[in-house]
């Protein structure tokens, strides 16, 4: 845990001057059941407008001074509004502490010791709305990766003011961000910083517990549509690996979610939106409905000899499949459904309306439309038929193989899953189009940004920095929106891997120091995952040596030919060779695959070090990003991301079937940035022809006496 904080607001919302001014902790001022965590209250996107306004008016009578007058760049100035003794001191101390009690009143009437609350929603979607940010709502942490984990300790008898423990597990990306977020009611268990893992924690919680009471069944509780099944036969076989004759542990699944049951207790529940479907144009998708059904009845009649429906579950196959977007979760251009598909047809289980032109291509396609929640009913009635089978994808819910019944079925990877990600010729040249109108756009906001800040000396804060950017998207046509929230982060917020900077109290990015941008579209030709590191003024030697070994991580990725067969398990240690020769690494992934027009990060492939990826070896035709990064705590962070199309190479020795990466990215490198004594006659050639493309690509598209174009012309000369 970093003990250096990122500038003012960085993440909770919180001033460190509030506990640090004068290298001393401030009194500590009770406020009773405070509500007003900005961790919580940014969850949903939004902060406390009454509370703000009557902080503001505090100020202005306390000082007769304007509290948003910011006194520094790094947007810590002593006159913030959130630096204000009237700041509620104790948010921090207390904002989960009614919440947990009440969870732990609701085990009580379930008889379980521990409680777990995912991150994902019953599509085991990644990014989830607000309406299933249950894990966020307990614990106050909003990142999109972790699972809560709460217990009940049974041997305390006083079941008024029931007591425990809870925990929150997340991976690298997060630690900065969770150790800022949880107040002193949660422990953060870092994933793959020891041996312990959130499963363990809780069957060691569980068996102390068991064996204190003689032998009496210690239950682990968990909503049965919010878990995997696979994950539910790792845990169960966890448990009966720890099970000894004193000790009684049993994974017991919970229909009625105990966070929907306290939700509206402490805040209006969110409601999951269910927006207008939209079809896509051929001219986008390349693949029709018929040959796409086809594709994966053949698939289903090798697997399974004999009829068998294939259920989908994941919200991006479903829209994929049908050539339809949404817009029910932020960012993902998804809408909530299940799908079955069978040789009789294909029925889709949503809520969400669509217009006429929708209405006729589901008749013609004859795709029958039933309800969102009919699926378990539907599902119940099928099985009831003992010779119905099932295909079910590996990352199904429990609850749906608890409802059709394990014996009926089989489970598999779903074939929607391998087929998206492998990309047609349409798609292809989409992408190419897409990563074309986003380099424009960057070229356009870097070559702004610089300009404001360094010879106009404006301030300007990491947050309305990326809502240019976005209004600068919004100037391309067929710009559906931003693919993720953006990451703008200056300095030492740089170093918080998946930042995201807060509309109140953003820190203003200081041209004296780094500043990362991760960005991404969603165009109708597709979606783009970019991130460029800058310096504006003078690097230090440190900054730039290490922005140079990440540098030529990404460009060995990049340049690297393979065999068909390979995975991105393998190709993980050529972007971390440079780095680890200094001792230095990064706590994430190198790549994941991007969706078209779909989510911007899609499975199966990745490049990283899971042992899963092994699974999945890349194809001609995927996308995938390389984004090798350094990050050091409260100083500085680098990143560097690309998104590459797997194609076929020609070798000399023209012996088996080689794969290579062309870069489809048009956003040149910092030069400030880059050592070339630390480069290669081969890295310089690849860095001198990678920004003539940019160059050649982006040029034409600006105007010749504009900032960007001559931004772009110095970024882009010969090393």
């Amino acid at each position: 845990m970093s003990t250096a904080r990122p500038s003012m607001m960085s993440l909770s919302g919180r001033d460190p001057g509030l506990y640090a001014a004068s290298g001393h902790a401030r009194p500590f001022r009770p406020c009773a059941d405070c509500t007003c965590s900005p961790g919580l209250l940014s969850r949903q996107g939004r902060r406390s407008s009454a509370f703000l306004k009557q902080l503001e008016n505090t100020r202005r009578r306390k000082s007769g001074r304007d509290p948003y007058r910011v006194s520094s760049l790094s947007g810590s100035g002593s006159e913030s509004v959130y630096s204000s003794d009237m700041l509620c001191q104790s948010t921090k101390e207390i904002n989960t502490t009614e919440r947990l009690l009440q969870l732990r009143l609701q085990m009580i009437k379930h008889e379980l010791c521990c409680y777990i609350v995912p991150s994902e929603d019953e599509h085991q979607s990644e990014y989830v709305s607000l309406a299933d940010q249950r894990r966020s709502f307990i614990s106050g942490f909003t990142g999109s990766a972790g699972i809560a984990c709460i217990t009940r300790n049974l041997l305390n008898f006083n079941e008024k003011d029931p007591d425990g423990k809870s925990i929150l597990s997340t991976d690298g990306r997060y630690f900065n961000q969770a150790a800022q977020e949880l107040d002193f009611n949660w422990t953060l268990l870092k994933q793959g910083e020891g041996p312990l893992t959130w499963q363990q924690w809780c069957i060691n919680e569980a068996k102390e517990m068991s064996e204190g009471l003689g032998g009496k069944v210690a239950k682990i509780g968990v909503d049965p549509k919010l878990i995997s099944l696979e994950q539910v036969k790792a845990f169960k076989k966890k448990i009966q690996d720890s099970m000894s004759s004193n000790v009684q542990i049993e994974l017991v699944p919970v229909e009625q979610n105990l966070i929907d049951v306290i939700w509206s207790t402490f805040e209006p529940v969110p409601e999951r939106s269910s927006n207008n479907l939209m079809l896509l144009n051929s001219a986008f998708h390349g693949e029709d409905f018929k040959e796409k059904r086809s594709r994966v009845l053949k698939y289903i009649h090798e697997k399974h000899k004999g009829p068998a429906a294939l259920v989908v579950v994941a919200l991006d196959e479903i829209s994929w499949f049908l050539n339809m977007r949404g817009s029910d979760i932020e960012y993902n251009p998804v809408f909530y459904a299940y799908l079955l598909i069978d040789d009789e047809g294909t029925t889709l289980y949503t809520d969400n309306p669509f217009q006429s032109d929708v209405k006729a291509y589901l008749q013609e396609n004859n795709v029958d439309v039933k309800p969102y929640e009919s699926i378990w009913e539907h599902l119940q009635q099928r099985s009831s038929n003992r010779n119905a089978k099932f295909l079910v994808p590996d990352n199904s819910s429990w609850q749906l193989i608890r409802q059709i019944g394990s014996e009926q079925c089989q489970p598999v990877h779903s074939p929607l899953d391998l087929f998206k990600s492998v990309k047609n010729v349409t798609e292809i040249r989409n992408a190419r189009v897409a990563q074309v109108k986003d380099g424009v756009c960057l070229t356009q906001y870097f070559a702004w940004l610089e300009d404001q800040l360094v010879s106009n000396e404006a301030l300007i804060d990491e947050y309305h920095a990326a809502d240019k950017l976005t209004q600068i998207r919004k100037t391309q046509r067929d710009f559906m929106g931003n693919s993720f929230e953006t990451i703008s982060s200056t300095g030492a917020n740089a170093a918080v891997i998946h930042y995201a900077p807060p509309e109140d109290g953003s820190s203003m990015i200081d041209p004296s120091k780094i500043y990362l941008c991760d960005s991404g579209s969603q165009f109708k030709e597709g979606t783009t995952d970019i991130t460029r590191t800058v310096h504006m003024t003078t690097p230090t030697q440190e900054e730039i040596e290490n922005y140079t070994l990440v540098l030529k991580g990404n460009l060995a990725v990049e340049r690297l030919v393979f065999p068909e067969g390979t995975s991105g398990l393998h190709i993980d240690s050529i972007a971390r060779q440079y780095l680890w020769s200094r001792g230095l690494d990064y706590k994430h992934g190198t790549g994941h695959g991007i969706g078209s027009f779909l989510n911007v990060h899609e499975g199966p492939i990745g490049i990283g070090q899971r042992p899963s990826l092994a699974q999945f070896p890349l194809q001609a035709g995927n996308i995938i990003s390389n984004e090798p990064g350094y990050y050091k705590d409260g100083a500085y962070g680098l990143r560097l991301e690309n998104d590459l199309l797997v194609k076929h190479a020609q070798t000399a020795s023209g012996n088996g079937k080689f794969l290579k990466f062309e870069n489809l990215t048009l956003v040149p490198y910092c030069k400030k940035l880059i050592n070339v004594k630390m480069l290669t006659k081969e890295e310089k050639l690849q860095i001198n022809e990678y920004h003539s493309r940019v160059w050649q690509s982006i040029a034409p598209l600006l105007q010749p006496q504009s900032l960007s174009f001559k931004w772009l012309k110095n970024e882009t000369s010969s090393l």
